[in-house]
């Protein structure tokens, strides 16, 4: 980790994390959020690695698959990795696992250097992108701390690259049809599954009432076999994810850049059974 404070592990009993966070001074203003403002947990003890938020995800916004060569050119596509961090010895090390998704951060530094506007600050704190706005400058990605962004080298989604032919009926039944298919030459990256925000909305809207409590609920987190992640509005002090930030063991990767996250962790904590533990 090279001396920065990337994933925290600990045992129980001890401290779990900082119960304290620095307040940092920042040249941007505050700016209020007085409808939703959507965040989403990550609790790093029950992560077990098994991937299943990065096939969710790339199966709800219609994330292309790049082959090996191009993963190998370190054009990968997914909107979130996991990182792998070890602790112990060679033979036998502990393992603890990150899923990185886009920070959705609220003084986010792709926002400020984008020469189009094409990355854009929601009224409820979501980063968003404007795809057909995009020109591809990579200003954005540059300037990420956490390297969470994917430039669109090839239109894999809609050219016939993998020997199909992307626009027959029977193959554009593999894209989700509320999810825009992206073509080469833009950045792209989480959006907190911001087509099912609008769809929670929509229905409180026509029903009358207020969006509820885990009524959004992003593919990743459906998708999570242990519930390590949770999503929701932090307006809410009631509601799961403002419980979670909550927690003494909640903190923000890379906090000291003053970026404010909306992805926060949750620092694993095991208990294991010195009995055993030999």
């Amino acid at each position: 980790m090279e001396g920065r404070d990337l994933v925290r592990a600990g045992r129980f009993g001890e401290a779990e994390s900082n119960a304290e966070h620095e307040e940092h001074l920042s040249l941007y203003p505050d700016r209020p959020y007085p409808t939703h403002a959507w965040a989403m947990t990550i609790d790093l003890a029950t992560c077990i690695g098994c991937n299943a938020c990065v096939s969710a995800c790339q199966s709800e916004n219609n994330v292309p698959v790049v082959g090996r060569d191009q993963v190998l050119r370190g054009r990968e596509m997914h909107w979130l990795r996991i990182d792998r961090y070890y602790e112990g010895s060679e033979d036998d090390p502990t393992t603890v696992f990150q899923p990185v998704p886009c920070m959705q951060c609220e003084l986010a530094p792709c926002e400020t250097v984008c020469p189009v506007t094409a990355t854009t600050h929601s009224d409820e704190g979501l980063n968003d992108m404007v795809y057909n706005r995009c020109v591809g400058t990579k200003y954005c990605s540059n300037n990420c701390p956490y390297k969470v962004r994917r430039y669109n080298f090839f239109g894999y989604s809609v050219d016939d690259v993998f020997g199909l032919d992307m626009k027959a009926p029977s193959v554009r039944l593999l894209h989700n049809p509320d999810v825009t298919v992206r073509t080469y030459g833009v950045m792209e990256k989480c959006s907190y599954c911001v087509q099912r925000i609008s769809y929670a909305r929509i229905e409180a809207k026509k029903e009358e009432r207020p969006i509820r409590d885990g009524e959004v609920m992003t593919a990743c987190q459906a998708a999570c076999p242990t519930r390590a992640i949770t999503f929701g509005d932090k307006n809410d002090p009631t509601s799961q994810v403002a419980k979670k930030r909550a927690e003494r063991r909640n903190y923000a990767l890379l906090e000291e850049l003053n970026t404010k996250p909306r992805t926060t962790y949750l620092a694993s904590l095991g208990n294991p059974n010195p009995e055993i533990e030999g």
